[in-house]
């Protein structure tokens, strides 16, 4: 059985207690709402990380595995700056899964699966979701349960598709890196540092595009639960 180590244990009560702090000084919502936010965002964090580190480790790669991270286990994956700056920003990231692309098979193509797998999580995830949504409605199970399914499902399909954009470092970008000439591959990696900056833009740039791509996935949400 996995130990928790002390930076685990720290991360943990340091994003609980700033979630904790920041929830209960602002309208966001009820606690109800605070639990809510909480444990969609952990779900599609955790299963995106963790697929990726089970389809490396599936490939030939053990690196993640040797750290920990082929686990269900979401104090494996939860970043301190990631989580705060899902809190704050509205989008965020999970702690990133060391992956030797020299050990995969087959090579490149490799690493566009092992990069493909996290949403790909994220899409069964929500589709189950979107599944459990509806048998619970048709049970007559509705208020906090049907709110909990329904933003799982929004929020992995978030994840899921903003994962996609073809900017580094999301995963979008790997997949696209393994099919391009060897040549381009290596011009677009030269510019790689700028991702993040491009990211920045994207996201606090009045009329981004990233809103039409919130409202298109809020759709597909409403489509997964049948609304």
């Amino acid at each position: 059985m996995q130990r928790y180590t002390p930076r685990d244990i720290i991360v943990l009560v340091v994003i609980g207690a700033l979630f904790v702090w920041y929830f209960g000084r602002t309208s966001f919502g009820s606690p109800d709402r605070f639990l809510i936010y909480i444990v969609a965002l952990v779900l599609a964090v955790t299963f995106h990380e963790f697929a990726h580190a089970f389809v490396a480790l599936r490939l030939g790669d053990a690196t993640a595995k040797l750290l920990g991270r082929v686990s269900l286990n979401p104090i494996r994956h939860l970043d301190l700056f990631g989580s705060l700056a899902f809190l704050f920003v509205g989008f965020g990231w999970g702690k990133p899964v060391p992956v030797n692309v020299y050990a995969l098979r087959p090579g490149r193509v490799g690493m566009a699966i092992v990069a493909a797998a996290g949403p790909i999580a994220n899409v069964i995830v929500a589709v189950a979701g979107g599944i459990a949504f509806r048998v619970l409605e048709m049970a007559g199970v509705g208020g906090f349960g049907l709110e909990v399914t329904y933003y799982v499902v929004l929020y992995n399909l978030l994840l899921a598709v903003f994962n996609l954009l073809p900017i580094p470092p999301l995963d979008g970008y790997n997949v696209v890196l393994a099919f391009v000439p060897a040549s381009t591959a290596f011009t677009i990696q030269r510019y790689a540092q700028y991702g993040v900056l491009l990211l920045l833009l994207l996201v606090f740039l009045p009329g981004s595009p990233l809103n039409v791509m919130f409202d298109i996935v809020q759709a597909g949400a409403r489509i997964l639960v049948g609304a």
